[in-house]
């Protein structure tokens, strides 16, 4: 794991030069083991290392073939590397590191960049620059677990594992109200937003390449996430599930350093330490406890950890010793409200003085449909399948004519989503309705509208509901908030995470599952439950998710109050014209101390303390 950044075109060597070097100056937190900068005529590479395969200098980046003429920066980890070793010895390729950066490096001299993608398995962002025929390839997974953003500005063009890396080297980028709407909205930013304008991402399986001047896009892997669907039996899918996730978590524990787990108490990390306790793996797990509130999950992970007979630590996080909610905007290079990333940074700084590679449960909910809108959305899809059109305008009149609360509030929903589908979804979200209707955006942002890339499944009705709501949560909720918590969170550490349920192979088998045999009889995660059964207990087995939950639009209220109050009284969110300094204020002075603040306010803070941090680092 590291932090990679580059600039191509034809501008003056020194200049991009420095700009490479600011860019992986500010990537020190993701690399901190060792630093390089290789230029040709067109090309300045640069990187920061973070040494978890060959620990030697052999493993040095960026990496340069035999001849010199191609060169590699990479960031994540190649699972199969080994076997791809051996397959390019057979053609001849010689090897002068133990890295998996080699065998991409000689992979695309045998292969070229297309094929190289399709037969890598692992989580990776990595660049090639061939100064053969001067072509730039920039490359991200296929699930978009590393982070790879860009920025093509006439004939030339950036590339940094970070927005704030790139963003240092670049002519002064202003603020995109899109992109500021956008995180008000989820609190956080999608990948296909940015928060200054100028700055894309490179999208999950996704390669980029730049040739004189002109970039081009192709996707080289797209997920399944509507059918065909096996047709296999309950228990077979089970069995099947279990052997690709052993395997999933045998990969990751390859390593040259050592490696530890995550253990929240819940299926998904409980699952986790037994695959590692069942290999024979002897590791220590770590989890997060908050004493004082009805969340904490230390009990659950106790007592997992006790049947499992492994070690297990706990952080504890209390009101008497809150987390910094600056380190937000210190780890994260956009604004990032997502609350339960203090406990991670919290964590990661722990287990970073005795790992540096971390197992995490990370994506089961995901892709074995953990969540209780899966179910929702189901239940929906069926009920428009057996209405049908003719049924569509009767469901949409009994939404509108139910009252929102009480009994008959479940029924509502349900003729909604099943009438409107995802459109009917999107419109429960209160995000900027609740800014505007209580006048809280400032001149700036008064006649801003946010960029809806929603079109073409939003237009769908809820026959198909629960596959569109997997399509849209993968690019927005996925990418935008769990991927970026976990790698933001760890990397300011210093440290590796790696997800068995990210692996390709198990993600893509559990999408061939028909949605119905993941979610067997209205359960939850009903696969993961039934091997959490059957090799832990149902102890494991029937916990509802919770994850390491913070408490902060409870904080915000009590321990944070006076904090909040003062920002938003002097700070840059007026400043810039986004809020109505007064309109925040009264509206936020109305909730009782202690009560649940709504999620807007705890994004509004977030946001500031993140645009004083740039704006104090910018200053230097």
């Amino acid at each position: 794991m590291c932090g990679i950044a580059g600039y191509v075109g034809d501008i003056e060597p020194g200049q991009r030069r420095a700009a490479v070097a600011r860019m992986t100056a500010a990537l020190a937190r993701r690399g901190p083991d060792d630093e390089g900068l290789e230029e040709w005529h067109l090309a300045t590479l640069g990187h920061r290392r973070l040494s978890i395969f060959d620990l030697s200098p052999t493993g040095h980046q960026p990496m340069r073939s035999e001849k010199g003429d191609v060169g590699i920066v990479f960031n994540g980890a190649i699972y199969n590397f080994k076997q791809l070793r051996a397959e390019l010895e057979a053609r001849s390729h010689s090897f002068q590191s133990e890295t998996d950066t080699e065998v991409l490096l000689n992979g695309y001299l045998e292969w070229g960049i297309d094929r190289l993608a399709e037969k890598i398995d692992g989580m990776f962002a990595f660049a090639i620059w061939d100064d053969r025929s001067q072509q730039l390839f920039l490359v991200r997974d296929r699930l978009g677990v590393k982070p790879l953003i860009f920025s093509a500005i006439g004939k030339t063009i950036a590339f940094a594992s970070t927005v704030r890396s790139l963003r240092s080297a670049l002519p002064t980028s202003d603020l995109s109200n899109e992109g500021i709407l956008e995180y008000l909205e989820f609190g956080f930013l999608t990948d296909g937003m940015s928060i200054y304008s100028g700055i894309e991402k490179v999208r999950p399986g996704e390669i980029l390449e730049w040739s004189g001047g002109v970039t081009s896009r192709r996707t080289y892997w797209q997920p399944n996430l509507g059918g065909p669907y096996d047709q296999v039996s309950f228990s077979v899918a089970c069995d099947e599930t279990e052997r690709l996730f052993l395997a999933a978590v045998e990969k990751r524990l390859q390593a040259d350093v050592p490696v530890a787990a995550l253990l929240s108490g819940g299926i998904d990390s409980s699952l986790v330490c037994w695959a590692i306790s069942k290999l024979g793996a002897e590791i220590k797990a770590y989890s997060v406890g908050t004493p004082d509130d009805q969340f904490d999950e230390s009990a659950a992970a106790r007592e997992t950890a006790s049947l499992l007979g492994i070690d297990l630590t706990i952080l504890p996080l209390s009101s008497d010793e809150l987390p910094r909610v600056e380190l937000l905007a210190e780890a994260f290079s956009e604004p990032f409200a997502c609350s339960s990333a203090l406990g991670m940074l919290s964590i990661s700084e722990l287990v970073r003085a005795n790992a540096k590679v971390l197992l995490t449960g990370d994506g089961g909910d995901d892709v074995f449909l953990g969540y209780p809108e899966h179910r929702h959305f189901l239940i929906a899809s069926r009920l428009a399948r057996i209405t049908g059109s003719l049924g569509r305008g009767a469901l949409e009149a009994l939404a509108k004519a139910l009252p929102n609360t009480g009994s008959t509030k479940r029924i509502r929903s349900f003729s909604s989503y099943a009438s409107g589908g995802l459109r009917a979804v999107s419109e429960v979200r209160d995000g900027l309705p609740f800014y505007r209707r209580d006048r809280l955006f400032g001149p700036r942002l008064a006649d801003a509208c946010a960029r809806s890339d929603e079109a073409e499944t939003l237009s769908r009705a809820g026959s198909h509901l629960l596959e569109d709501f997997l399509e849209y949560d993968l690019r927005t909720r996925f990418v935008g908030e769990y991927l970026p918590k976990v790698d933001g969170a760890t990397m300011y550490h210093a440290l590796e995470a790696r997800s068995p349920f990210l692996d390709i192979g198990l993600w893509e088998y559990a999408t061939r599952i028909a949605p119905k045999d993941r979610l067997q009889g209205g359960t939850l995660k009903a696969i993961l439950r039934e091997i959490a059964r059957k090799r832990i207990g149902p102890e494991v087995a029937n916990r509802k998710k919770q994850g390491f939950m913070v408490p902060a639009e409870r904080w915000l209220t009590s321990e944070w109050r006076d904090a909040f109050i003062d920002s938003i009284s002097d700070g840059r969110l007026a400043a810039e014209g986004i809020v109505d300094r007064d309109e925040v204020l009264s509206s936020f002075r109305k909730l009782a101390p202690g009560s649940t603040a709504p999620r807007q306010f705890w994004y509004l803070y977030v946001l500031e303390l993140w645009l004083r941090y740039e704006a104090e680092h910018a200053a230097k």
